[in-house]
């Protein structure tokens, strides 16, 4: 079975298994603004998709992101901004290594952003459908790589029963209440980036949903 087959079937056990436990969140918050969505341009099928394909049109969608923070942290005028991520395939690489391998080395290009982002002042905050059983797991898992944590939210009991693109749009509007203004939301999936509360939306590829 390969790695990414494993981390999909592990990720539906776990999330079998959270029923009834309860997860948890952190800290984060400020004004939506209508999303500019930036994709990946690949000419890759899906079903072809390896590894090295997988990281370049990684790379070509955070090669935009880059510029855009510069510039975007550079007119902060003294606001507190925050820059939000996905988890699986985003920040980790989830579907590429086995789930048992701990920890799941992070998505270089991603983790260059964030740092960078973060050096520059803004906060970075994580959104994904994990469920809480795995919160402990998952920040272990983010800072070992090296990812700054700014905070971290999981589904919680109620959020596992809201679809997942409304229960990520949910907790954006969280982190805004807190004060901040999203710069920017990438995430792989579709239910990552609908839904606005964040100035800029930067997709990953995800192969036509080839990718958790």
């Amino acid at each position: 079975m390969t790695g990414r087959r494993m981390g999909r079937r592990i990720g539906a056990v776990s999330a079998v298994v959270a029923l009834g436990i309860g997860g948890t969140v952190t800290t984060a918050g400020s004004a939506a603004a209508a999303p500019a969505q930036v994709t990946a341009s690949t000419t890759a099928a899906a079903a072809d998709v390896d590894y090295a394909t997988w990281q370049r049109d990684v790379q070509a969608v955070i090669d935009q992101a880059m510029p855009y923070v510069e510039q975007r942290t550079a007119q902060a005028d003294g606001q507190k901004l925050a820059l939000v991520f996905d988890i699986d395939n985003t920040t980790l690489e989830t579907d590429f290594h086995p789930w048992y391998q701990l920890p799941t080395p992070a998505v270089t290009a991603s983790l260059e952003l964030a740092r960078y982002a973060h050096a520059r002042g803004v906060a970075i905050f994580f959104v994904t459908a994990r469920p809480g059983i795995l919160y402990g797991e998952t920040k272990w898992n983010l800072q070992t790589v090296g990812y700054p944590v700014s905070g971290l939210y999981v589904r919680d009991l109620p959020d596992l029963f809201d679809e997942v693109g409304a229960y990520k749009t949910s907790k954006r509007a969280q982190i805004e209440s807190l004060g901040y203004t999203i710069i920017a939301n990438v995430g792989n999936n579709t239910t990552d980036v609908v839904g606005g509360h964040a100035e800029r939306t930067f997709k990953l590829p995800d192969y036509n949903g080839q990718l958790s």
